[in-house]
């Protein structure tokens, strides 16, 4: 292996007062059963496995964060627009639907997270005004 940037960007994560260098001699030495202290001498099982337990440990990065609240906003929009009966197979209507200046005045794409909450809670409030 010659990249080892999975696992920095995992040790850069994880909570810990000290030197990052013991602490990455440690985390190599229990990956690896005390086999060794160096990332270059593990194998790709023990450095996958090292990876996986150190980013589980760690949590999700802000950037991961980021994109999963984004994600969850969209299809909150897009299960609204459903409930309306806009159909949401098509992204030319979805498109054609968000530029009303009465709902985004944007393309969903386009639309940033505030956007989208904005949008969510118009698409509510339409909803509501239905069932009326």
């Amino acid at each position: 292996m010659t990249s080892f940037a999975r696992f920095y960007a995992a040790l850069r994560r994880l909570p810990y007062i000290g030197d990052r260098d013991d602490l990455k001699r440690e985390l190599v030495s229990q990956a690896t059963l005390g086999r060794t202290e160096h990332l270059r001498k593990m194998t790709r099982e023990e450095y996958d496995n090292c990876c996986r337990i150190m980013e589980k440990t760690a949590g999700p990065d802000i950037k991961e964060r980021g994109r999963y609240e984004q994600k969850r906003k969209r299809s909150t929009v897009l299960h609204l627009m459903k409930d309306i009966g806009v159909d949401t197979t098509d992204w030319n209507i979805i498109n054609k639907f968000c530029r009303n200046p009465k709902i985004a005045g944007k393309t969903f794409r386009e639309l940033s997270d505030d956007e989208l909450d904005v949008t969510a809670m118009r698409l509510r409030m339409i909803l509501k005004k239905e069932e009326r």
